[in-house]
């Protein structure tokens, strides 16, 4: 057998946003691809029409743009195998459908729903298989024209994959290695429904991956019960089944079953790499990006979850996630989606993040607050206070002293630090600060410190009541740069002032 080239896909349905389990499966289908010089398609498998979001497919789109997640072929952007969206490729599936009815390894069927809830509370753990098929209403026990006259009356039908019972089938998983199960317990899946004229999933996933010259299939683990009928599918047709790889589960914080969107409000964190407005409802759900979140911390969040490479290293670039990434590596188990984790990758990468990015994302806040300020001058307090945030929305909290003097002060700072002696100190520190001419933070300190040696004053009292009067508690950076950057008027100014209220 000759060695196929890697073509993977990702191939998600417009039912709503994009969890971030789907985003995970991206990723890990694009780190594998580009390890081995494969190809990445994005297909969209928008079949079961009942479920279709307005919205949903260019939410896709975009998230994957913003996650630095690049397709080589697939919706958007066009290939050699186009159309890529499911919806758009119904005269294909159904040449395949023939296929399998003119082999004798599928059939119509023309139960009804009512029918189908008849049989199930008739007998018990119902399945439409080989024990049950002959008492149903299709082609196995109509006659030919009787099924011609339902077709040609317009009655509905789907057309169902004929399983034979008993037969062992062996899914050869890169994760999770042999996975044996037996025919028996599959029911004849529905592969076509003539009421939308359209396959369901597993037609269409089957025949677009021959088709698109897939090579291997990475997945979640939810799919892993599909794998079997998929092997007959691809045994039925005579074609070349690709590698399988089914991912672990995401599990909720406490590893107590599936993640959910659920477990995101109860515990404020996003499921979603966007934003998301349901088109129904208007309920906006919180997203990654909206938060906050570095495209670049999410994607080496992520990457952690369920994969390991070998070493401790945990911040790594999209380029040496590449390198390094290899199914072989990959858990069997589910992992915890460990939130506050993300928020620490988000704290890396801010550190490493370029001063002038930050400060124009910074700068749009500052305006959105009402509040002008020198480019410069917001760039120096970015610098200065970006090694304490893990998101650039935090800076206003811990900075707004920077742009607007305090108009209170910490009651239990003030209790514990604003001394009878504190007003007589704080004026001679006025006098000696306007004697200083090297307003930097390292001249400051040293004329400051040497002014508290000199009278003997408690340095504490002294330089946390100076805090206070500055910054309205007893927060922040280093004192003298707080200083050095807002400048002496403006800080002898607001220790007056504090003095003057606090008298």
């Amino acid at each position: 057998m000759t060695e196929r080239k890697v073509r993977v896909r990702f191939a998600p349905s417009p039912t709503g946003p994009l969890h971030i389990g789907g985003v995970r499966t991206a990723l890990y289908n694009y780190l594998f691809a580009k390890q081995n010089g494969g190809d990445l398609i994005l297909r969209i498998e928008d079949t079961d029409s009942n479920r279709f979001v307005p919205g949903a497919e260019n939410y896709i789109i975009e998230a994957l743009n913003w996650l630095g997640i690049k397709f080589d072929e697939g919706v958007g952007m066009g290939g050699k195998y186009a159309p890529y969206r499911q919806s758009e490729r119904r005269d294909i599936y159904k040449k395949y459908v023939n296929e399998l009815l003119d082999a004798g390894k599928a059939y119509i069927a023309f139960d009804t729903p009512e029918e189908l809830e008849a049989k199930r509370a008739e007998v018990a753990n119902f399945q439409y298989d080989a024990s049950t098929r002959l008492s149903m209403r299709n082609s196995l026990v109509l006659s030919k024209d009787e099924v011609e006259k339902l077709i040609s009356d317009g009655t509905q039908y789907v057309v169902r994959f004929k399983i034979e019972p008993n037969e062992d089938i062996i899914v050869h998983d890169l994760i999770r290695g042999e996975v044996k199960i037996n025919s028996s317990i599959l029911d004849d899946k529905v592969l076509y429904k003539s009421a939308d004229e359209l396959p369901t999933y597993h037609l269409a996933n089957i025949v677009d991956d021959h088709l698109m010259e897939v090579s291997h299939v990475i997945r979640g683990e939810e799919w892993l019960p599909s794998a079997p009928l998929h092997v007959l599918l691809y045994r039925a047709f005579n074609w070349q089944a690709p590698e399988f790889a089914h991912l672990p589960l995401l599990l909720k914080p406490d590893g107590n079953g599936k993640l959910s969107k659920r477990d995101g409000d109860r515990l404020g964190f996003p499921v979603f790499p966007l934003e998301w407005v349901d088109p129904k409802t208007g309920a906006i759900s919180s997203g990654y990006r909206e938060s906050g979140y570095l495209p670049e911390a999410v994607v080496n969040f992520l990457a952690l979850l369920g994969w390991n490479p070998g070493n401790d290293q945990e911040i790594m670039s999209m380029d040496e996630l590449v390198k390094l990434f290899s199914l072989e590596r990959c858990s069997r188990s589910g992992a915890k989606f460990d939130y506050e984790k993300g928020k620490w990758f988000n704290h890396k990468y801010i550190q490493t993040t370029d001063d002038e990015i930050l400060t124009n994302q910074f700068i749009s806040e500052l305006k959105e607050k009402g509040i002008e300020a020198e480019h410069d001058y917001v760039k120096a307090i970015v610098a200065l206070m970006k090694e304490r945030i893990s998101f650039v929305k935090e800076l206003w909290g811990q900075t707004s002293y920077f742009f607007v003097a305090p108009d209170t002060y910490e009651e239990k700072a003030l209790k514990k630090r604003w001394k009878e002696e504190t007003p007589a100190q704080l004026k001679e520190l006025i006098t000696v600060l306007e004697s200083i001419d090297d307003f930097s933070s390292e001249n400051s300190e040293k004329i400051v410190l040497g002014w508290i040696a000199d009278k003997g004053y408690h340095l504490g009292n002294v330089m946390n009541a100076f805090r206070l009067t500055v910054v309205g508690d007893c927060k922040g950076p280093h004192m003298f740069d707080i200083t050095a950057l807002i400048g002496k008027e403006e800080t002898i100014c607001r220790i007056n002032k504090a003095i003057e209220r606090l008298a």
